[in-house]
């Protein structure tokens, strides 16, 4: 244990510093302001996060059950909660049902694309499907990574 004198002699040295003091307030303001800047750019980082989430589109086609041959499709681009996306892109390409190559469209502003397909099956398939991929409008918070809503087509 310490004696009481060492003690003593050392705060004795402490007591008589004064130099701490003088530069003690400063310190503290400087640390303030930089506490308080650091944390204005983290608050504004977490409010700009809600700007990072993505809203994943889906196509739903109109009919959606069609036979081998030519018809015309309806496709709506929709959010989540059902409301039309307009300017993306559709493509339409072969799943199990085989198109000849890659169709394309751009939803009008009622959020809808139409598409001149022609789908065919192969022999003894009785059904198939196309597969469409959207590609969201340029600078949107539109995200496609799921899979969409297929084509069925369907021999009589």
């Amino acid at each position: 244990m310490y004696e009481p004198e060492t003690i003593d002699g050392v705060f004795g040295q402490f007591r008589a510093d004064e130099r701490g003091i003088e530069g003690l307030p400063i310190r503290l303001v400087i640390a303030l302001v930089v506490g308080v800047a650091s944390l204005s750019v983290m608050m504004s980082m977490l409010s700009g996060i809600s700007g990072l989430a993505v809203v994943e589109l889906d196509v739903q086609p109109t009919p959606e059950v069609v036979e081998p041959g030519d018809h015309t499709i309806e496709l709506t681009v929709v959010d989540p909660d059902g409301n039309a996306v307009s300017d993306a892109t559709v493509i339409a390409r072969s799943g199990s049902a085989q198109l000849d190559g890659v169709v394309t469209a751009t939803s009008d502003g009622a959020g809808v694309a139409e598409m001149e397909l022609s789908p065919e099956l192969g022999p003894n398939q009785r059904d198939g499907t196309v597969e469409f991929e959207i590609k969201p409008p340029a600078g949107s918070d539109y995200a496609d990574e799921r899979e969409n809503t297929a084509l069925l087509v369907v021999a009589n």
